[in-house]
C-alpha cells in the first residue's frame, strides 16, 4: 500500500497520547476508526486500511468506546421504512384464507 508522509503538531500528538515509535501505526488507527464511526466504511475496510487485522481493530474500536454493530444498526435505522400492505392485498388474503383448508400458511 503507497504510504504518504504527514506533517502534525508535536503538541497534538502529545494530547492524543501519540509518542513513540508506533506513532504512525495508532495514528492510522484512529483516522481509520474515525472514518468507520462516521459511516464512511466498513469496519472491515477500516481494519484494511490501517493494517490491522480485524480482532485487533475490534479490540481498538472497543477500547475507543466505538461498539462494531453501531454504524450498521444506525444505517439499518435510517434505511427502514415500515411494511405497508396495500387493502387489495388484505382482502386477498382474507378471502384465500376463508376458502382454503390451508389458511394456516397465511
Amino acid at each position: 500500500m503507497e504510504t504518504v508522509d504527514v506533517k502534525l503538531p508535536s503538541e497534538l500528538l502529545r494530547a492524543a497520547n501519540l509518542e513513540g515509535s508506533s506513532l504512525s501505526q495508532e495514528a492510522a488507527r484512529l483516522l481509520a476508526l474515525e472514518l468507520y464511526r462516521e459511516d464512511k466504511v466498513s469496519l472491515g475496510r477500516a481494519a484494511e486500511l490501517c493494517q490491522t487485522p480485524l480482532a485487533a481493530f475490534l479490540d481498538f474500536a472497543a477500547k475507543h468506546g466505538v461498539p462494531h454493530y453501531g454504524t450498521a444498526l444506525r444505517t439499518w435505522k435510517k434505511n427502514a421504512r415500515p411494511l405497508t400492505v396495500s387493502k387489495r392485498d388484505r382482502r386477498s388474503r382474507f378471502i384465500a384464507a376463508r376458502h382454503s383448508d390451508q389458511a394456516w400458511l397465511l
